[in-house]
């Protein structure tokens, strides 16, 4: 009898412990930090960490512990990382993810573990149409979007002789693809250099002789800072107009704004965004690191905040996927993009915007927004989505 009752205590014991919120969300942060490709990652981090300390160290109000692990731009180093904050760490969420033959290589594991993961940049294709899992989220965009603006403005400007030049791996053929889409017409010339290169001798000889009137970069990291200076270097017309992607306009390139004045973006997000939370948002970041935020940062600030809101949701509960996949897909958090919502395939439904590098008065290169391109996009491949 006595026996009996332990037993049934014990069990009502282990009931109401598993009901309790957990004391600490256990993040795992995998980013590119080191090498010529590592300035994303490190915009990334610094927006998470910024968001972090805005919240008071918690994240939904629990204590959060944050893993950052370096993928030194590898996936094989990624597996080693991801596998140890999965089986070691024990991780509540994965996020960070700059490039996506990272996120490739990592989610698979993380999904057959059912921990989320929230990708603060990298969002493949592979993830948004058939491939789409319960599991991911985006709070960045899907991966041809970006490029969709940017063949929609060159489609609108009436260029007659384009080329694109982006990286041979999963985000540069999403580049490809969604470029084209909007651009409505084969591009003069394509140009596929190896992801991290840093030549490009080649590839302006090539540019020079296809005699074009317009050239749009996808190029991330040290990839589109060699760029622009071997395109000067080697005196390319400076009448032929350029467009990149607003991710590559990040500090990096601003640095050398004299080589990219004038060059036109596009993206989801402008430091320039009229609505408060991206004002405290830009005002913090210059404050804490001394230069403006680059749309990495902005994404990685969102992707806390999302989290944030989740967390609060569930009442610290992260353990039930169930209610925090639910809880992530309403999105009830303030976004520096202003509105921010998810489509069926956990893409965001939102905005591209056309922006100008522009020199300021106090000398330094910045993104002033010139106009809305796309309204409310959603991505091509949602309807190929059938979320199990």
């Amino acid at each position: 009898m006595n026996r009996i009752t332990t037993i049934a205590g014990a069990a009502l014991l282990t009931m109401a412990m598993s009901a309790q919120a957990a004391d600490v969300v256990k993040i795992g942060f995998l980013t590119t930090l080191s090498g010529p490709a590592s300035a994303p990652g490190v915009d990334e981090r610094d927006g998470f960490t910024l968001a972090l300390k805005t919240l008071g160290g918690k994240l939904g109000g629990v204590r959060a512990e944050v893993i950052t692990v370096d993928d030194q731009f590898s996936p094989d180093a990624a597996k080693q990382g991801a596998d140890r904050l999965l089986k070691r760490e024990k991780v509540d969420i994965l996020t960070g993810f700059v490039y996506s033959n990272i996120l490739l290589a990592v989610a698979p594991a993380a999904f057959a573990s059912k921990t989320v993961v929230i990708s603060a940049n990298a969002a493949p294709a592979q993830f948004a149409g058939a491939g789409c899992s319960p599991y991911f989220f985006s709070a960045s965009y899907q991966n041809d979007a970006t490029h969709e603006a940017a063949g929609k403005l060159m489609a609108d400007k009436g260029y007659k002789r384009v080329a694109i030049i982006a990286p041979n791996y999963p985000a540069g053929k999403d580049a490809s693809a969604g470029f084209k889409r909007f651009l409505k017409k084969e591009p003069a010339l394509e140009l596929f250099p190896k992801l991290g290169q840093l030549d490009f001798a080649t590839e302006i000889a090539q540019l020079r002789a296809a005699n074009i009137d317009a050239l749009y970069f996808f190029l991330p990291g040290g990839m589109g800072v060699n760029f622009v200076k071997q395109y000067s270097a080697a005196g390319m017309d400076p009448k032929i107009v350029r467009v990149m992607p607003a991710y590559d306009a990040d500090q990096q390139m601003l640095s050398n704004g004299d080589l990219i004045a004038g060059v036109a973006n596009t993206g989801q997000w402008s430091s320039d965004l009229p609505n408060e939370q991206n004002r405290a948002f830009v005002s913090a970041f210059v404050k804490e690191y001394g230069h403006q935020p680059s749309m990495y940062a902005s994404q990685a600030y969102d992707a806390a905040m999302l989290i944030d809101s989740a967390v609060k949701a569930v009442g610290g509960k992260v353990e039930n996927r169930e209610a925090l996949i639910a809880a992530i897909k309403a999105a009830n958090f303030k976004s520096v993009r202003g509105g921010f919502r998810f489509a069926a395939n956990h893409y965001p439904i939102q905005n591209q915007y056309a922006r100008v590098v522009t020199k300021g008065a106090d000398g330094k290169y910045v993104n002033n927004m010139t106009q809305t391109l796309l309204t409310d996009h959603v991505d091509a491949y949602v309807g190929e989505c059938k979320m199990q």
